[in-house]
């Protein structure tokens, strides 16, 4: 589990594809090469397993799912890539629970500088967006952001320059793809009210939750 607040960015130095899957290798800082084998993280908001440690190189096998999901498939040698590691229970919950789990993968549509603030139109999959509201949580790129508004279809998303700066946003481009993860406890409530409707509404279920039936009438 992760917050969606981007610790590094680092580097690609090698990125080889096998027949189905793939080997990573990033080079982080001396700060966050203290990583163990075995460790998750997310790697533009997607949860890879560190394989090998070299110095200041991490290196992760990226299975066939996962390329064929997200935009890691994408990547080249020199691309600078957003890393988190998981998170620690005592540690502060400063943006939301991020799983690591790509849901989709958007596309820049509009790249605007207002004053100092960087506002990015994007477009999803329409799957998502039963997912989304405004000024709810969505996490792109591994970056926890809240959205703006919906315009035309199009998700808008205001940048602070903190963000911008210290995370791969400012380097994105119209045309360029990013990973997409909804908020998780709105995928639960959806699921769940799938369900009950699946079920349908009794007399039985309305007065368990505290309605009078339908057809109560007091003579």
């Amino acid at each position: 589990m992760f917050t969606g607040l981007i610790e590094e960015v680092g580097v690609v130095t090698s990125f080889v594809r096998s027949s189905l899957s793939a080997k990573l290798t990033i080079s982080v800082s001396r700060e966050f090469a203290d990583v163990q084998i075995g460790e998750s993280i997310a790697v533009n908001g997607t949860c890879l397993t560190v394989t090998k440690i070299r110095r200041n190189l991490v290196e992760f096998d990226v299975a066939p799912e996962t390329l064929r999901i997200s935009t890691i498939t994408d990547l080249k040698v020199r691309d600078r890539v957003n890393l988190e590691r998981a998170l620690l229970l005592s540690a502060r919950l400063g943006g939301h629970l991020v799983t690591g789990h790509v849901d989709g993968i958007g596309e820049i549509r509009k790249k605007v500088k207002l004053d100092k603030t960087l506002e990015l139109s994007l477009s999803i999959p329409s799957k998502l967006l039963a997912f989304i509201v405004p000024k709810g949580s969505i996490t792109i790129d591994g970056i926890s952001l809240t959205l703006a508004d919906m315009r035309d279809g199009l998700l808008i998303i205001s940048v602070i320059p903190h963000t911008a700066n210290s995370t791969t946003l400012a380097d994105k481009d119209v045309g360029d793809r990013v990973n997409v993860e909804v908020d998780i406890l709105s995928k639960y409530i959806e699921k769940h009210l799938k369900g009950e409707m699946n079920r349908g509404v009794s007399d039985d279920m309305l007065t368990k939750a505290g309605f009078f039936p339908l057809g109560w009438i007091d003579n």
